[in-house]
């Protein structure tokens, strides 16, 4: 990285990072330069920041992972200096070395140190060099000459079960696979190699003795290019799936000031070790009997970075700043300071009660929480569109308290007053998994949401009558209580009769909700559901509205709902239960075809990765015909029916949408 000051920072991210980059470099004076893709030209880190430039397409490979036209924007603003982020280009050594042949100072550490910390294999013997504990495992000390599948099973005898394969380069769990038996093997390692050969264009794998009942704690670790090296204490990342982290925690819940203070050595001894300059993590796994171990180095600023800052009172983007242009760091070890607890959840567009797939579409309404101790980073706005091309993390939630449990109120609070409509989110999903007696302990592990979590908090509710109560009210007399004549089918209806009685059917996905409506005032409906007969009515009166926020009385029981109608659709939340209904008009005929009628459809937008099959051949229910990625996650499609391929409507790497039907069975005859 450049050691000397610099004029103007070019900030090579998007989202909510790209934002609060640019926030913490115009606080310390650097004026600063946005970039955007196609997909992002009216996003907010856009317009904060002093001067924006295209670099090209919606794909990330045409813009945010294209170094050419990175440098090319730095050039024609006369940006000399470049914040990576985190994700893209943030660990990519030869971008870091392109940074510094065109003379832009990379914030971040050296193209050497990102390089070595980047493999695996190197970075643990470096580590075993430094004197920090490592995992056991296997890795073959010729690189990819040695990896065989014969030579890795091999090695696997000795590392004994249960294991894991990891890819060598990258990180974020691609690659990674559990293995619990010898049998299982061959299998994991293709899929494995697979995986980190198209994510990271590097297929060597290593192995590692999985340590059960673990937890992910890691270190927050600066240096600097005088020598200074230091940690911040340690954030706890044991919630989290398939290897992605969910919700973190500073600092962890399992570590005691003697326990914290060896992983801290350990960690800036692995800083010294690599002569490390800038913002790094140093990711350990906490055994059950106490001992830790050496998993990988970040060479940049972590998704959670925010729990260290509420725990500190520190920006860690100023310090990545001031670090960059040469400065010493601004604190020692010794001056260093904690105080409370913080806890940070990952808002991600996606539907937890079908398996977490990732969503796109139209954000309708948004507003984060505010209040005491609360922070969000994001980069949403009313009306912008979740894209497919990007990650599925849209915001952050951040909540700070004096212990541990005032965080965890605080954090519940939050989610409940986040107003998020228009896509599927996981907001309930994370307020559910908080209230969990694991989680209130303090003793979640890393495996811990895929074996041990209460299926319930992934199991799709039944709306409540008090929801659909609401929607029923907010259908018939706005989101004021006095729509105009014709918004509902009574609308204004007190006025003339006081006793107007009219049926309504609103649809929410699969659920239909016959009901019958009934204006009794300004503002105030009963609703009534004729297939319980002796339910009683739900009175609902609209009290007052601001913006999406909508005081409303169920009952005589005031509460606030968040709602916003777009495209003829109403989205209604109240206490993290949400649902979006359209009105089901008399004769009007469904929508979607019925499952397992033979045509294989897209669960979200996506881009098509493999077709597995081609016209004519014949397929069981179960028999895979074709693979999606969207936001990094992977989804395989299977025939649903048992029949003969009779259409194969696109082809590995094309683009898809919703509910598109991208292959057709015809199903075999019964008998």
């Amino acid at each position: 990285m450049g050691s000397s000051s610099f004029d103007k920072l070019l900030v090579a991210n998007r989202g909510e990072i790209a934002a609060r980059i640019i926030r913490s470099a115009r606080a310390l004076g650097w004026p600063t330069v946005a970039v955007y893709s196609d997909a992002d030209a009216g996003a907010p880190h856009v317009a904060l920041a002093d001067e924006a430039v295209r670099i090209g397409g919606a794909p990330a490979r045409e813009s945010y992972l294209n170094a050419g036209a990175l440098l090319d924007a730095a050039r024609r603003t006369g940006a000399n200096a470049l914040h990576p982020g985190y994700g893209f280009l943030a660990e990519n050594a030869q971008f870091a070395a392109a940074c510094a042949f065109a003379g832009v100072s990379f914030v971040g550490p050296s193209p050497e140190a990102i390089e070595l910390m980047g493999d695996k294999a190197r970075a643990k013997a470096r580590m075993e060099e430094a004197g920090v504990p490592t995992v056991p495992g296997w890795r073959s000390p010729e690189g990819a000459g040695e990896q065989t599948d014969d030579a890795i099973v091999a090695a696997a005898a000795g590392v004994g079960f249960p294991l894991l394969v990891k890819a060598a380069a990258g990180g974020g769990g691609r690659g990674m696979r559990r293995v619990d038996r010898a049998d299982d093997l061959p299998a994991a390692l293709a899929s494995a190699r697979a995986e980190a050969s198209a994510a990271f264009g590097d297929g060597t794998l290593l192995l590692e003795r999985l340590v059960d009942g673990a937890r992910h704690v890691e270190v927050q670790v600066f240096g600097d290019a005088h020598g200074g090296a230091v940690h911040l204490f340690e954030r706890d990342c044991s919630v989290q799936r398939r290897y992605q982290k969910v919700i973190e925690e500073a600092p962890s819940p399992a570590v005691d000031d003697a326990l914290r203070a060896r992983m801290g050595e350990a960690a800036v001894a692995a800083v010294r070790a690599i002569g490390y300059v800038g913002a790094g993590t140093v990711e350990l796994l906490l055994g059950a009997d106490g001992e830790f171990y050496f998993l990988e180095m970040n060479t940049r600023l972590q998704v959670e970075h925010p729990v260290t800052e509420m725990i500190t009172g520190l920006d860690l983007v100023a310090w990545q700043l001031r670090v960059a242009s040469g400065e010493r760091l601004p604190l020692e070890q010794d001056a260093l300071e904690r105080r409370g607890h913080a806890i940070e959840v990952r808002l991600y567009a996606e539907d937890p009660y079908e398996d977490h797939r990732p969503q796109t579409g139209r954000v309708v309404a948004w507003e984060p929480a505010e209040g005491e101790g609360l922070r969000c980073d994001h980069g949403l706005r009313a009306g912008a569109e979740v894209s497919a091309h990007y990650d599925p993390m849209v915001a952050k939630l951040v909540a700070w308290g004096e212990d541990r449990e005032h965080a965890r109120r605080r954090i519940l609070l939050a989610l409940r007053d986040t107003v998020l409509l228009g896509i599927a989110s996981n907001k309930r999903f994370l307020a559910e998994v908080i209230r969990q007696e694991r989680f209130v302990a303090g003793e979640a592990t890393t495996r811990w949401l895929e074996t041990d979590l209460d299926r319930a908090v992934t199991t799709r509710p039944a709306s409540s009558r008090r929801i659909v109560a609401i929607a029923a009210a907010l259908w018939t007399v706005g989101l004021d209580g006095h729509s105009p004549a014709g918004d509902g089918p009574v609308a204004d209806g007190w006025r003339s009769s006081g006793s107007a009685d009219a049926p309504l059917t609103l649809i929410d996905g699969a659920v239909k909700h016959e009901l019958r409506v009934r204006a009794t005032g300004p503002g105030r409906v009963a609703v009534s559901r004729p297939a319980f007969p002796d339910a009683p009515e739900t009175i609902v009166r609209v009290l007052a509205r601001s913006g999406p926020r909508i005081r409303v009385a169920v009952d005589g029981v005031a509460t606030t709902a968040h709602a916003a109608r777009e495209d003829g659709r109403l989205h209604v939340e109240v206490d993290l239960e949400q649902i979006a209904v359209v009105e089901h008009l008399p004769g009007e005929r469904g929508r979607e075809a019925v499952a397992g009628d033979g045509n294989v459809r897209a669960p979200s937008a996506a881009s098509v990765t493999t077709v597995d099959v081609a016209v004519g051949d014949p397929v069981e229910a179960d028999t895979r015909v074709a693979a999606l990625e969207a936001m990094k996650i992977e989804t395989v499609l299977t025939a649903g029916v048992a029949g003969t391929v009779a259409e194969v409507r696109v082809a590995a790497g094309d683009q898809c949408k919703r509910k598109q039907v991208l292959i057709v069975v015809t199903p075999a005859a019964d008998g």
